[in-house]
Protein backbone atom coordinates (compact mmCIF):
# COMPACT_ATOMS: atom_id res chain seq x y z
CA UNK A 1 0.00 0.00 0.00
CA UNK A 2 1.23 3.50 -0.79
CA UNK A 3 0.70 6.59 1.34
CA UNK A 4 -2.66 6.48 3.10
CA UNK A 5 -5.44 8.84 2.14
CA UNK A 6 -6.94 8.43 5.61
CA UNK A 7 -5.49 7.28 8.91
CA UNK A 8 -8.09 5.57 11.10
CA UNK A 9 -7.25 5.61 14.80
CA UNK A 10 -8.76 2.60 16.57
CA UNK A 11 -9.37 -0.96 15.37
CA UNK A 12 -12.66 -1.61 17.15
CA UNK A 13 -15.87 -2.27 15.17
CA UNK A 14 -16.32 1.42 14.28
CA UNK A 15 -12.74 1.80 13.05
CA UNK A 16 -12.90 -1.54 11.24
CA UNK A 17 -16.13 -0.53 9.49
CA UNK A 18 -14.67 2.86 8.56
CA UNK A 19 -11.56 1.25 7.05
CA UNK A 20 -13.63 -1.17 4.97
CA UNK A 21 -15.88 1.64 3.74
CA UNK A 22 -12.99 3.90 2.79
CA UNK A 23 -11.24 1.06 0.97
CA UNK A 24 -14.48 0.29 -0.86
CA UNK A 25 -14.39 3.88 -2.09
CA UNK A 26 -10.94 3.17 -3.54
CA UNK A 27 -8.91 4.89 -0.82
CA UNK A 28 -5.76 3.49 0.85
CA UNK A 29 -6.25 3.34 4.63
CA UNK A 30 -3.86 2.94 7.56
CA UNK A 31 -5.45 1.72 10.82
CA UNK A 32 -3.59 2.37 14.08
CA UNK A 33 -4.37 0.78 17.43
CA UNK A 34 -2.55 1.25 20.72
CA UNK A 35 -3.06 -2.36 21.83
CA UNK A 36 -0.34 -4.91 21.05
CA UNK A 37 -2.85 -7.26 19.40
CA UNK A 38 -6.53 -8.06 19.07
CA UNK A 39 -8.13 -9.04 22.38
CA UNK A 40 -10.99 -11.42 21.56
CA UNK A 41 -12.55 -11.76 25.00
CA UNK A 42 -16.00 -11.04 26.29
CA UNK A 43 -19.31 -10.15 24.76
CA UNK A 44 -19.05 -6.37 25.33
CA UNK A 45 -21.30 -4.75 22.69
CA UNK A 46 -23.69 -7.56 21.76
CA UNK A 47 -26.65 -6.06 19.92
CA UNK A 48 -26.38 -5.06 16.25
CA UNK A 49 -29.36 -3.31 14.68
CA UNK A 50 -30.80 -4.18 11.23
CA UNK A 51 -29.31 -1.18 9.42
CA UNK A 52 -25.84 -1.99 10.77
CA UNK A 53 -26.24 -5.59 9.59
CA UNK A 54 -27.29 -4.25 6.20
CA UNK A 55 -24.14 -2.14 5.94
CA UNK A 56 -21.87 -5.00 7.01
CA UNK A 57 -23.53 -7.22 4.43
CA UNK A 58 -22.72 -4.61 1.77
CA UNK A 59 -19.10 -4.75 2.96
CA UNK A 60 -18.95 -8.52 2.48
CA UNK A 61 -19.70 -9.52 6.07
CA UNK A 62 -23.15 -11.17 5.91
CA UNK A 63 -22.12 -13.66 8.61
CA UNK A 64 -22.99 -11.18 11.37
CA UNK A 65 -26.67 -11.41 10.45
CA UNK A 66 -26.43 -15.15 9.81
CA UNK A 67 -24.64 -16.13 13.02
CA UNK A 68 -26.32 -13.74 15.42
CA UNK A 69 -29.30 -14.70 17.55
CA UNK A 70 -32.57 -12.78 17.35
CA UNK A 71 -34.68 -13.24 20.43
CA UNK A 72 -38.40 -13.13 19.80
CA UNK A 73 -39.90 -12.06 23.13
CA UNK A 74 -39.02 -9.43 25.72
CA UNK A 75 -40.38 -10.03 29.23
CA UNK A 76 -40.36 -7.37 31.93
CA UNK A 77 -40.68 -8.21 35.64
CA UNK A 78 -41.17 -6.25 38.82
CA UNK A 79 -40.07 -8.13 41.90
CA UNK A 80 -41.75 -11.54 41.63
CA UNK A 81 -44.33 -10.84 38.92
CA UNK A 82 -44.26 -10.38 35.16
CA UNK A 83 -45.60 -7.01 34.11
CA UNK A 84 -45.82 -7.47 30.36
CA UNK A 85 -44.14 -8.96 27.31
CA UNK A 86 -43.82 -7.92 23.67
CA UNK A 87 -42.30 -9.25 20.47
CA UNK A 88 -40.40 -7.74 17.55
CA UNK A 89 -41.86 -7.71 14.07
CA UNK A 90 -39.55 -10.24 12.42
CA UNK A 91 -40.81 -9.59 8.89
CA UNK A 92 -38.34 -8.19 6.40
CA UNK A 93 -35.28 -9.30 4.45
CA UNK A 94 -33.00 -8.89 7.49
CA UNK A 95 -33.69 -9.48 11.19
CA UNK A 96 -34.50 -6.36 13.24
CA UNK A 97 -31.31 -7.03 15.24
CA UNK A 98 -29.05 -9.86 16.33
CA UNK A 99 -27.19 -10.63 19.53
CA UNK A 100 -23.59 -11.47 18.69
CA UNK A 101 -20.53 -10.86 20.83
CA UNK A 102 -18.26 -7.99 19.90
CA UNK A 103 -15.38 -10.45 19.86
CA UNK A 104 -17.01 -12.44 17.06
CA UNK A 105 -18.00 -9.27 15.21
CA UNK A 106 -14.37 -8.11 15.29
CA UNK A 107 -13.21 -11.49 13.99
CA UNK A 108 -15.57 -11.26 11.02
CA UNK A 109 -14.55 -7.67 10.23
CA UNK A 110 -10.86 -8.60 10.58
CA UNK A 111 -11.30 -11.32 7.98
CA UNK A 112 -12.81 -8.80 5.55
CA UNK A 113 -9.96 -6.37 6.25
CA UNK A 114 -7.34 -9.08 5.63
CA UNK A 115 -8.82 -9.61 2.17
CA UNK A 116 -8.65 -5.89 1.33
CA UNK A 117 -5.24 -4.81 -0.05
CA UNK A 118 -6.00 -1.11 0.45
CA UNK A 119 -6.01 -1.50 4.26
CA UNK A 120 -2.97 -1.82 6.51
CA UNK A 121 -3.37 -2.37 10.26
CA UNK A 122 -0.58 -1.51 12.70
CA UNK A 123 -0.86 -2.59 16.33
CA UNK A 124 1.11 -1.12 19.23
CA UNK A 125 0.73 2.40 17.80
CA UNK A 126 -0.55 4.74 20.49
CA UNK A 127 -1.23 8.20 19.08
CA UNK A 128 0.50 10.78 21.26
CA UNK A 129 -0.07 13.91 19.21
CA UNK A 130 -1.85 15.31 16.15
CA UNK A 131 -0.76 18.33 14.14
CA UNK A 132 -2.64 19.80 11.17
CA UNK A 133 -1.64 22.07 8.32
CA UNK A 134 -3.11 23.02 4.95
CA UNK A 135 -1.93 19.79 3.33
CA UNK A 136 -2.80 17.14 5.88
CA UNK A 137 -2.39 15.71 9.38
CA UNK A 138 0.82 14.60 11.09
CA UNK A 139 0.19 11.74 13.50
CA UNK A 140 2.83 11.00 16.13
CA UNK A 141 3.06 7.64 17.88
CA UNK A 142 5.96 8.29 20.19
CA UNK A 143 9.00 8.63 17.93
CA UNK A 144 7.11 7.35 14.90
CA UNK A 145 5.70 10.01 12.58
CA UNK A 146 2.92 9.27 10.09
CA UNK A 147 0.99 11.50 7.73
CA UNK A 148 -2.23 11.51 5.73
CA UNK A 149 -4.59 14.10 4.24
CA UNK A 150 -7.30 13.18 6.77
CA UNK A 151 -7.72 11.32 10.06
CA UNK A 152 -10.80 9.53 11.37
CA UNK A 153 -10.52 9.00 15.14
CA UNK A 154 -12.42 5.92 16.33
CA UNK A 155 -10.23 5.40 19.39
CA UNK A 156 -12.94 4.79 21.99
CA UNK A 157 -14.15 6.61 25.07
CA UNK A 158 -10.73 6.70 26.70
CA UNK A 159 -9.12 8.63 23.82
CA UNK A 160 -8.56 11.69 25.99
CA UNK A 161 -5.17 12.36 24.39
CA UNK A 162 -6.66 12.57 20.91
CA UNK A 163 -9.44 14.89 22.05
CA UNK A 164 -6.98 17.02 24.01
CA UNK A 165 -4.72 17.41 20.99
CA UNK A 166 -7.72 18.70 19.03
CA UNK A 167 -8.96 21.03 21.77
CA UNK A 168 -12.20 19.05 22.08
CA UNK A 169 -14.03 18.78 25.40
CA UNK A 170 -15.99 15.67 26.42
CA UNK A 171 -18.71 17.09 28.60
CA UNK A 172 -21.30 15.07 30.49
CA UNK A 173 -21.37 12.90 33.58
CA UNK A 174 -20.81 9.38 34.85
CA UNK A 175 -23.31 7.34 36.87
CA UNK A 176 -22.34 6.27 40.38
CA UNK A 177 -23.63 2.71 40.27
CA UNK A 178 -21.54 0.00 38.68
CA UNK A 179 -22.73 -2.80 36.42
CA UNK A 180 -21.45 -6.35 36.64
CA UNK A 181 -21.48 -8.23 33.33
CA UNK A 182 -21.10 -11.99 33.05
CA UNK A 183 -21.13 -14.23 29.99
CA UNK A 184 -22.52 -17.59 31.11
CA UNK A 185 -22.77 -20.78 29.08
CA UNK A 186 -25.60 -23.04 30.24
CA UNK A 187 -28.36 -25.30 28.96
CA UNK A 188 -31.54 -23.34 29.73
CA UNK A 189 -34.53 -24.76 27.82
CA UNK A 190 -37.13 -22.07 27.15
CA UNK A 191 -34.65 -19.22 27.66
CA UNK A 192 -33.06 -19.31 24.21
CA UNK A 193 -35.29 -16.69 22.59
CA UNK A 194 -36.39 -14.54 25.50
CA UNK A 195 -34.84 -11.34 26.85
CA UNK A 196 -35.63 -10.77 30.53
CA UNK A 197 -35.55 -7.42 32.33
CA UNK A 198 -35.99 -7.58 36.11
CA UNK A 199 -36.82 -4.50 38.18
CA UNK A 200 -36.06 -4.86 41.88
CA UNK A 201 -35.87 -8.67 42.04
CA UNK A 202 -35.47 -10.15 45.50
CA UNK A 203 -31.99 -11.32 44.49
CA UNK A 204 -30.89 -7.78 43.53
CA UNK A 205 -33.13 -5.53 45.65
CA UNK A 206 -33.56 -1.94 44.59
CA UNK A 207 -31.70 -2.45 41.32
CA UNK A 208 -32.03 -4.08 37.89
CA UNK A 209 -30.91 -7.27 36.17
CA UNK A 210 -30.95 -7.81 32.40
CA UNK A 211 -30.55 -11.24 30.80
CA UNK A 212 -29.85 -11.56 27.06
CA UNK A 213 -29.63 -14.87 25.14
CA UNK A 214 -26.68 -15.12 22.75
CA UNK A 215 -25.48 -17.79 20.29
CA UNK A 216 -24.00 -21.12 21.44
CA UNK A 217 -26.10 -21.44 24.62
CA UNK A 218 -24.46 -18.34 26.06
CA UNK A 219 -26.29 -15.74 28.14
CA UNK A 220 -25.22 -12.20 28.92
CA UNK A 221 -26.29 -11.05 32.39
CA UNK A 222 -26.01 -7.44 33.59
CA UNK A 223 -26.48 -6.68 37.29
CA UNK A 224 -26.73 -3.12 38.57
CA UNK A 225 -24.54 -3.09 41.69
CA UNK A 226 -23.50 -0.47 44.29
CA UNK A 227 -20.58 1.92 43.60
CA UNK A 228 -18.36 0.06 46.10
CA UNK A 229 -19.15 -3.43 44.77
CA UNK A 230 -16.31 -5.95 45.05
CA UNK A 231 -16.62 -8.60 42.31
CA UNK A 232 -15.28 -11.56 44.26
CA UNK A 233 -15.59 -15.06 42.77
CA UNK A 234 -17.83 -16.14 45.65
CA UNK A 235 -20.25 -13.26 45.21
CA UNK A 236 -20.40 -13.69 41.43
CA UNK A 237 -21.17 -17.39 41.93
CA UNK A 238 -23.87 -16.48 44.44
CA UNK A 239 -25.48 -14.02 42.03
CA UNK A 240 -25.49 -16.55 39.20
CA UNK A 241 -26.98 -19.26 41.44
CA UNK A 242 -29.78 -16.91 42.44
CA UNK A 243 -30.81 -16.85 38.78
CA UNK A 244 -29.96 -20.36 37.59
CA UNK A 245 -30.49 -22.40 40.74
CA UNK A 246 -28.51 -25.63 40.75
CA UNK A 247 -28.13 -25.84 36.96
CA UNK A 248 -24.63 -26.41 35.66
CA UNK A 249 -22.97 -23.42 34.02
CA UNK A 250 -19.62 -22.12 32.83
CA UNK A 251 -18.55 -18.55 33.54
CA UNK A 252 -17.00 -17.46 30.23
CA UNK A 253 -16.15 -13.82 30.98
CA UNK A 254 -16.84 -11.11 33.51
CA UNK A 255 -16.32 -7.38 33.82
CA UNK A 256 -17.42 -4.43 35.94
CA UNK A 257 -18.04 -1.05 34.37
CA UNK A 258 -19.68 2.32 34.89
CA UNK A 259 -22.11 4.02 32.51
CA UNK A 260 -21.27 7.42 31.06
CA UNK A 261 -23.24 10.09 29.25
CA UNK A 262 -20.80 12.33 27.36
CA UNK A 263 -20.45 14.09 24.02
CA UNK A 264 -17.56 15.76 22.24
CA UNK A 265 -17.89 19.50 21.72
CA UNK A 266 -16.91 18.99 18.06
CA UNK A 267 -16.97 15.92 15.83
CA UNK A 268 -14.96 17.64 13.11
CA UNK A 269 -11.83 19.67 13.78
CA UNK A 270 -10.27 20.65 10.47
CA UNK A 271 -8.99 17.49 8.81
CA UNK A 272 -9.82 15.23 11.75
CA UNK A 273 -13.24 13.62 12.32
CA UNK A 274 -14.27 11.88 15.56
CA UNK A 275 -16.54 8.84 15.52
CA UNK A 276 -18.05 6.27 17.87
CA UNK A 277 -17.22 6.27 21.58
CA UNK A 278 -14.42 8.73 20.89
CA UNK A 279 -17.16 11.27 20.16
CA UNK A 280 -20.03 10.15 22.38
CA UNK A 281 -20.76 7.77 25.23
CA UNK A 282 -24.27 6.65 26.19
CA UNK A 283 -25.74 4.09 28.57
CA UNK A 284 -26.23 0.78 26.76
CA UNK A 285 -29.97 0.36 27.35
CA UNK A 286 -31.37 0.52 23.83
CA UNK A 287 -28.06 -0.57 22.22
CA UNK A 288 -27.22 2.93 20.97
CA UNK A 289 -23.44 2.69 21.28
CA UNK A 290 -22.08 0.58 18.44
CA UNK A 291 -25.32 1.16 16.53
CA UNK A 292 -24.60 4.89 16.40
CA UNK A 293 -20.83 4.53 15.94
CA UNK A 294 -21.19 2.51 12.73
CA UNK A 295 -23.44 5.18 11.12
CA UNK A 296 -20.79 7.72 12.16
CA UNK A 297 -18.25 5.72 10.17
CA UNK A 298 -20.51 5.47 7.13
CA UNK A 299 -21.37 9.17 7.17
CA UNK A 300 -17.71 10.11 7.46
CA UNK A 301 -16.50 7.64 4.83
CA UNK A 302 -18.67 8.71 1.93
CA UNK A 303 -17.99 12.37 2.59
CA UNK A 304 -14.22 11.86 2.88
CA UNK A 305 -14.33 9.88 -0.37
CA UNK A 306 -16.31 12.63 -2.12
CA UNK A 307 -13.78 15.27 -1.06
CA UNK A 308 -10.67 13.18 -1.75
CA UNK A 309 -11.93 12.15 -5.20
CA UNK A 310 -12.84 15.74 -6.06
CA UNK A 311 -16.57 15.13 -6.25
CA UNK A 312 -17.39 17.69 -3.57
CA UNK A 313 -15.76 20.66 -1.81
CA UNK A 314 -14.14 20.26 1.59
CA UNK A 315 -17.01 22.11 3.23
CA UNK A 316 -19.02 18.88 2.82
CA UNK A 317 -17.05 17.56 5.80
CA UNK A 318 -18.60 20.14 8.12
CA UNK A 319 -21.95 18.46 7.55
CA UNK A 320 -20.49 15.36 9.21
CA UNK A 321 -20.46 17.33 12.45
CA UNK A 322 -23.90 18.82 11.73
CA UNK A 323 -25.53 15.45 11.17
CA UNK A 324 -23.76 13.11 13.55
CA UNK A 325 -23.53 15.54 16.47
CA UNK A 326 -27.30 15.97 16.22
CA UNK A 327 -27.64 12.17 16.18
CA UNK A 328 -25.45 11.91 19.29
CA UNK A 329 -27.56 14.52 21.10
CA UNK A 330 -30.67 12.53 20.22
CA UNK A 331 -29.11 9.38 21.68
CA UNK A 332 -28.13 11.24 24.84
CA UNK A 333 -31.68 12.49 25.22
CA UNK A 334 -33.22 9.03 24.77
CA UNK A 335 -30.74 7.17 26.98
CA UNK A 336 -30.80 9.96 29.56
CA UNK A 337 -34.56 9.52 29.96
CA UNK A 338 -34.05 5.77 30.33
CA UNK A 339 -31.37 6.18 33.00
CA UNK A 340 -33.51 8.68 34.92
CA UNK A 341 -36.13 5.95 35.14
CA UNK A 342 -33.72 3.08 35.84
CA UNK A 343 -31.50 5.00 38.28
CA UNK A 344 -33.57 7.92 39.60
CA UNK A 345 -31.43 10.46 41.38
CA UNK A 346 -34.07 12.13 43.54
CA UNK A 347 -36.68 10.97 46.07
CA UNK A 348 -39.41 12.18 43.70
CA UNK A 349 -37.90 10.18 40.86
CA UNK A 350 -37.71 7.05 42.98
CA UNK A 351 -41.29 7.48 44.12
CA UNK A 352 -42.45 7.95 40.54
CA UNK A 353 -40.67 4.81 39.39
CA UNK A 354 -42.07 2.76 42.27
CA UNK A 355 -45.60 3.99 41.47
CA UNK A 356 -45.24 3.16 37.76
CA UNK A 357 -43.91 -0.32 38.52
CA UNK A 358 -46.55 -1.04 41.16
CA UNK A 359 -49.24 -0.10 38.65
CA UNK A 360 -47.54 -2.11 35.90
CA UNK A 361 -48.05 0.83 33.51
CA UNK A 362 -46.27 -0.60 30.46
CA UNK A 363 -46.42 2.63 28.47
CA UNK A 364 -44.60 4.50 31.27
CA UNK A 365 -41.88 1.91 31.96
CA UNK A 366 -38.64 2.90 30.25
CA UNK A 367 -36.08 0.10 29.97
CA UNK A 368 -34.60 1.52 26.76
CA UNK A 369 -35.83 2.60 23.34
CA UNK A 370 -34.06 0.41 20.80
CA UNK A 371 -31.49 1.96 18.44
CA UNK A 372 -32.82 3.44 15.21
CA UNK A 373 -31.24 5.39 12.35
CA UNK A 374 -31.17 9.14 12.89
CA UNK A 375 -33.26 11.24 10.52
CA UNK A 376 -31.37 14.09 8.81
CA UNK A 377 -34.49 16.19 8.36
CA UNK A 378 -32.76 19.45 9.30
CA UNK A 379 -29.47 18.70 7.53
CA UNK A 380 -28.17 21.28 5.05
CA UNK A 381 -27.84 18.37 2.60
CA UNK A 382 -31.55 17.52 2.69
CA UNK A 383 -33.98 19.12 0.26
CA UNK A 384 -37.24 19.86 2.13
CA UNK A 385 -40.35 18.29 0.75
CA UNK A 386 -42.64 15.59 2.04
CA UNK A 387 -43.11 16.42 5.75
CA UNK A 388 -41.45 14.32 8.42
CA UNK A 389 -43.99 12.60 10.65
CA UNK A 390 -41.83 12.90 13.76
CA UNK A 391 -40.46 10.24 16.08
CA UNK A 392 -42.53 7.08 15.53
CA UNK A 393 -43.91 4.87 18.29
CA UNK A 394 -41.41 2.56 19.96
CA UNK A 395 -40.42 -0.32 17.68
CA UNK A 396 -41.68 1.35 14.49
CA UNK A 397 -39.95 3.20 11.64
CA UNK A 398 -41.02 6.62 10.36
CA UNK A 399 -42.65 6.74 6.92
CA UNK A 400 -40.29 7.73 4.07
CA UNK A 401 -39.44 11.42 3.95
CA UNK A 402 -36.39 13.54 3.10
CA UNK A 403 -33.72 12.81 5.71
CA UNK A 404 -35.06 9.38 6.68
CA UNK A 405 -33.18 6.22 5.76
CA UNK A 406 -34.63 4.41 2.74
CA UNK A 407 -36.83 1.51 3.86
CA UNK A 408 -35.42 -1.88 2.98
CA UNK A 409 -37.65 -4.39 1.29
CA UNK A 410 -37.41 -7.42 -0.92
CA UNK A 411 -37.26 -6.84 -4.67
CA UNK A 412 -36.82 -9.32 -7.51
CA UNK A 413 -33.32 -10.68 -7.13
CA UNK A 414 -32.49 -9.24 -3.71
CA UNK A 415 -33.11 -6.25 -1.44
CA UNK A 416 -33.70 -2.59 -2.25
CA UNK A 417 -30.83 -1.40 -0.06
CA UNK A 418 -28.41 -3.50 -2.11
CA UNK A 419 -28.80 -0.86 -4.84
CA UNK A 420 -27.44 1.81 -2.48
CA UNK A 421 -23.96 2.61 -1.20
CA UNK A 422 -22.08 2.49 -4.53
CA UNK A 423 -22.84 6.19 -4.96
CA UNK A 424 -25.95 8.31 -5.30
CA UNK A 425 -29.10 6.59 -6.48
CA UNK A 426 -31.99 8.33 -8.27
CA UNK A 427 -35.28 6.41 -8.22
CA UNK A 428 -37.86 7.56 -10.77
CA UNK A 429 -41.57 7.09 -11.16
CA UNK A 430 -42.98 5.87 -14.45
CA UNK A 431 -43.73 9.39 -15.70
CA UNK A 432 -40.06 10.44 -15.52
CA UNK A 433 -37.63 10.10 -18.45
CA UNK A 434 -34.60 8.30 -16.98
CA UNK A 435 -32.28 9.06 -19.92
CA UNK A 436 -32.95 12.79 -19.65
CA UNK A 437 -32.41 12.76 -15.88
CA UNK A 438 -29.13 10.86 -16.28
CA UNK A 439 -27.92 13.32 -18.92
CA UNK A 440 -28.65 16.41 -16.80
CA UNK A 441 -27.37 15.00 -13.49
CA UNK A 442 -24.19 13.77 -15.16
CA UNK A 443 -23.27 17.42 -15.72
CA UNK A 444 -23.54 18.22 -11.98
CA UNK A 445 -20.78 15.95 -10.66
CA UNK A 446 -18.52 13.07 -11.56
CA UNK A 447 -19.54 11.26 -8.37
CA UNK A 448 -20.96 7.77 -8.98
CA UNK A 449 -24.66 8.02 -9.80
CA UNK A 450 -27.19 5.37 -10.81
CA UNK A 451 -30.56 6.32 -12.28
CA UNK A 452 -33.19 3.59 -11.95
CA UNK A 453 -36.89 3.44 -12.70
CA UNK A 454 -39.03 1.91 -9.98
CA UNK A 455 -41.00 -0.02 -12.58
CA UNK A 456 -37.74 -1.45 -13.94
CA UNK A 457 -36.67 -2.63 -10.49
CA UNK A 458 -40.06 -4.19 -9.76
CA UNK A 459 -42.52 -4.38 -12.60
CA UNK A 460 -45.38 -5.43 -10.31
CA UNK A 461 -45.74 -1.94 -8.83
CA UNK A 462 -45.28 -3.34 -5.32
CA UNK A 463 -42.10 -1.35 -4.70
CA UNK A 464 -43.69 2.00 -5.55
CA UNK A 465 -46.64 1.08 -3.36
CA UNK A 466 -44.38 0.11 -0.44
CA UNK A 467 -42.50 3.40 -0.66
CA UNK A 468 -45.59 5.46 -1.34
CA UNK A 469 -43.89 6.86 -4.44
CA UNK A 470 -46.03 8.77 -6.96
CA UNK A 471 -45.57 8.21 -10.73
CA UNK A 472 -44.15 11.74 -11.22
CA UNK A 473 -41.73 11.69 -8.25
CA UNK A 474 -37.95 11.45 -8.16
CA UNK A 475 -36.21 10.09 -5.05
CA UNK A 476 -32.55 10.98 -4.53
CA UNK A 477 -30.77 8.53 -2.21
CA UNK A 478 -27.40 9.30 -0.61
CA UNK A 479 -24.54 6.79 -0.48
CA UNK A 480 -25.46 6.04 3.16
CA UNK A 481 -29.00 5.06 2.04
CA UNK A 482 -30.65 8.17 3.50
CA UNK A 483 -33.18 9.98 1.34
CA UNK A 484 -31.75 13.34 0.25
CA UNK A 485 -34.88 14.48 -1.59
CA UNK A 486 -38.35 13.39 -2.66
CA UNK A 487 -39.27 15.67 -5.54
CA UNK A 488 -42.92 15.86 -6.65
CA UNK A 489 -43.71 16.70 -10.28
CA UNK A 490 -40.00 16.16 -10.81
CA UNK A 491 -37.97 17.61 -13.64
CA UNK A 492 -34.25 17.01 -14.27
CA UNK A 493 -33.34 20.50 -13.08
CA UNK A 494 -35.06 19.87 -9.73
CA UNK A 495 -33.11 16.64 -9.28
CA UNK A 496 -29.87 18.39 -10.27
CA UNK A 497 -30.48 21.05 -7.63
CA UNK A 498 -31.10 18.35 -4.99
CA UNK A 499 -27.89 16.54 -5.98
CA UNK A 500 -25.92 19.79 -5.80
CA UNK A 501 -27.33 20.44 -2.35
CA UNK A 502 -26.48 16.90 -1.18
CA UNK A 503 -22.83 17.45 -2.17
CA UNK A 504 -22.59 21.10 -1.07
CA UNK A 505 -21.85 22.10 -4.65
CA UNK A 506 -22.26 25.71 -5.62
CA UNK A 507 -25.03 25.99 -8.18
CA UNK A 508 -23.83 28.03 -11.17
Amino acid sequence: MGSPAVIVIGAGPVGQTAALLLARWGLPVLVLDQRPRRDLEGSRSICQQRDVLDLWSALGVPEAAEEGLTWTTARTYYRDRELFSWSFDLRGPLPPFVNLSQSRTEELLDAAIAAQPRIEVRWDHEVTDLEQDAGGVTVRCGERVLRAPYVLACAGGRASGVRRALGVTFDGHSFDDLFLICDIRADLPGWENVRRFHFDPEWNPGRQVLIHPCPDSTYRVDWQVPPDYDATPDDISRKIRQILGDREYTLVWQSVYRFHSRIASRMRVGRVLLAGDCAHLVAPFGARGLNSGVPDAENAAWKLAAVLHGWAPEELLETYHDERHAAALENLQVTGATMRFLVPGTPAGRAHRRDVLERGAAEEIDSGRFAEPYWYVDSPLTTPGRPFAGRPPKGQSPPPAPGVILPDCSIPGGRLRELCRAGFLLLLGEMCDSSLFAQILGKVTTAPLAVRELAEIDGTGALAETLGAAPDEAWLIRPDAHIAAIIPHAGPDDAAAALSRALRLRVQ
